[in-house]
């Protein structure tokens, strides 16, 4: 019987935080925005992949390419999906932080209405990739 190897790849970084986001995005008009997307993309393929042997496709390729192909839509299938991962491997690895592609149309997309709930989703997003991030630190 092969067991899988569960010693960290490299460290993730766990310092996502919504203001730190939302101001840097800003001063940098998007770039860090896409910048830390593209983390959340490679990181949850690093944690992930070994165990539902998926592989979420890069953010660039998604929002240069995809998107503007597919008029949007490429965008919403890929929050969804990468939503619906990050909150089956929070449950696989048992973490106590409710996370799912519920939270994506429930905050992100409904949300808009109060104007309020796309950043409640990003925090949600960051906060659940932080506690993944730590979880995968420690225990690989």
């Amino acid at each position: 019987m092969s067991q899988v190897n569960a010693a960290p790849v490299r460290q993730l970084s766990t310092s996502r935080g919504l203001l730190k986001f939302i101001l840097l995005s800003i001063i940098t008009l998007g770039i860090y925005g896409i910048v830390v997307m593209t983390q959340v993309g490679n990181d949850i393929n690093t944690i992930a992949s070994r165990y539902d042997g998926k592989k979420t496709m890069h953010y660039c390729l998604l929002i240069f390419l995809i998107a503007p192909i597919t008029l949007g839509i490429g965008s919403i299938v890929w929050m969804h999906k990468i939503s619906n991962r990050i909150g089956a491997e929070l449950n696989r690895r048992g973490l106590n932080y409710s996370f799912s592609a519920s939270t994506y149309w429930l905050w992100n997309v409904l949300g808009t209405l109060i104007i309020v709930g796309p950043f409640v989703y990003l925090h949600k997003l960051l906060t659940a990739m932080n506690t993944l991030a730590a979880d995968y630190n420690v225990n690989g």
